[in-house]
């Protein structure tokens, strides 16, 4: 008897369970934000994987064409102070930028939802500590204290140490609303089911708790790896990045020493700006239907 009022329960208290997988085109075609995010995404990521087949990458290197060539036939995207193809640079730092911001994604929202999780269900003790730690972490200046780490080490920097050093603070924002979202979910009927019918903590968590935060999960990922990004393409237009990476950040890093806007270099910036300009646009839509899909609210409106 209990089992089948669990089941019940589950059904009825449950949003993100009436989401099944096989609606999930139609809902596409009725979520224009997330196809267009996604897609503007996928193709970025396609410049990355498909490009080195028709893109000499070798030309990313100093010294490899004419420098300070305006776009061309041979040069669509024009050539750098450094004799390097913008076009190769392109190529080679789309899939590096992102990395980064994949890297810190996956370690911030790991930490941050086994943080929430833990905090949110078990509440006492635990939560406290949680709590006070997140809240006191929040109120550091972020960027400064990822200035100070890249600064002390940016002779050893790599892209991997960067991802880890963003990812160092990527997990407060989620553990803290991760940790809000299960407070609320643990006072469903079906989660006191699962612990009447003797689930303990950590199965009721994976069983009955995780699978309705999967879509919050996904879209405080998306948040997470914008953020990331962001922050690494600021450490790099710094100077705070790895050196000998044509990476998008350090390309803005190297047009701002050589004065490219001043010398008329504009191609210099425009292939990074345009390249930053799709990826946030992507995120902002892929964000934006994910939390349609989070959001019942939303989601029935539709």
């Amino acid at each position: 008897m209990s089992q089948a009022l669990l089941v019940e329960s589950r059904r009825a208290a449950s949003p993100a369970r009436g989401f099944a997988p096989r609606s999930m085109l139609r809902y596409g075609r009725r979520n224009p934000s997330l196809i267009v995010g996604l897609s503007l995404i996928l193709a970025l990521l396609l410049v990355g994987i498909v490009g080195p087949f028709f893109v000499d990458v070798r030309n990313a290197e100093p010294a490899s064409v004419i420098p300070d060539q305006e776009p061309q036939a041979d040069y669509p995207l024009g050539t750098d102070d450094h004799g390097r193809d913008l076009l190769a640079v392109i190529v080679v730092g789309i899939p590096l930028t992102l990395r980064v911001g994949f890297i810190a994604g996956v370690v911030g929202l790991v930490i941050g939802a086994t943080l929430g999780l833990i905090a949110g269900y078990r509440g006492g003790w635990i939560d406290a500590v949680v709590r006070t730690v997140v809240d006191t972490m929040l109120t550091v200046p972020g960027l400064l204290v990822l200035i100070i780490i890249a600064d002390s080490i940016k002779e050893v920097i790599s892209i991997n140490l960067m991802a880890l050093i963003v990812a160092s603070l990527a997990w407060m924002y989620p553990a803290r609303a991760i940790r809000a979202q299960v407070l609320t979910l643990r006072e469903r009927a079906y989660v006191h089911m699962a612990a009447l019918s003797g689930m303990g903590s950590l199965e009721t968590i994976a069983r009955e708790i995780l699978p309705n935060l999967l879509p919050y999960l996904a879209a405080s990922f998306v948040a997470i790896v914008s953020g990331a990004v962001l922050a690494s393409i600021g450490l790099e237009a710094l100077g705070l990045g790895p050196q000998n990476e044509p990476t998008i950040g350090m390309t803005i890093y190297w047009a701002i020493s050589f004065n490219a806007l001043v010398r008329g270099l504009w191609w210099w910036w425009a292939s990074p700006i345009v390249v930053i300009v799709l990826l946030f646009v992507g995120m902002f839509l892929v964000s934006a239907g994910l939390d349609e899909v989070a959001n019942p609210r939303r989601r029935s409106a539709m």
